[in-house]
């Protein structure tokens, strides 16, 4: 009996982050609020069998590199944050793919949001 691949995902949404982020010169000089929501491949089975953080991925230390890292960054744009992002958490964290939606609410007039959503793998 074949069984089907593990396909779990740990998601972290609306994490809320100020930064510089634009092209414009004011843009440059007010920290505007992104938003991103990530989600990440991680096999929970080994932390839902022990019931232990230990087997599975620590969402919250994600969190916390992610707001560190995009509070430090400055990028024009948004693209080349949600790269940025990506690379960094596929570096650090033990996981084969993330996908990210690097949002930038209020950048277009009579839009609610604008963004952009990524797939990266590990190499």
């Amino acid at each position: 009996m074949q069984t089907e691949p593990r396909a779990d995902t740990i998601f972290l949404q609306d994490l809320k982050v100020e930064t510089i982020v634009g092209i414009w010169d004011w843009e440059r000089k007010v920290r505007q609020t992104v938003s991103i929501d990530i989600e990440m491949a991680a096999d929970v089975a080994k932390a839902a069998l022990n019931d232990n953080i230990e087997g599975t991925l620590n969402y919250k230390a994600v969190a916390k590199r992610v707001q560190q890292f995009v509070g430090d960054s400055e990028y024009q744009l948004v693209e080349t944050l949600a790269e940025k992002i990506a690379e960094t958490v596929l570096a650090e964290f033990d996981i084969p793919w993330i996908q990210l939606r690097v949002s930038k609410p209020g950048a277009i007039r009579n839009a609610k949001n604008v963004g952009v959503v990524i797939r990266r793998y590990k190499a």
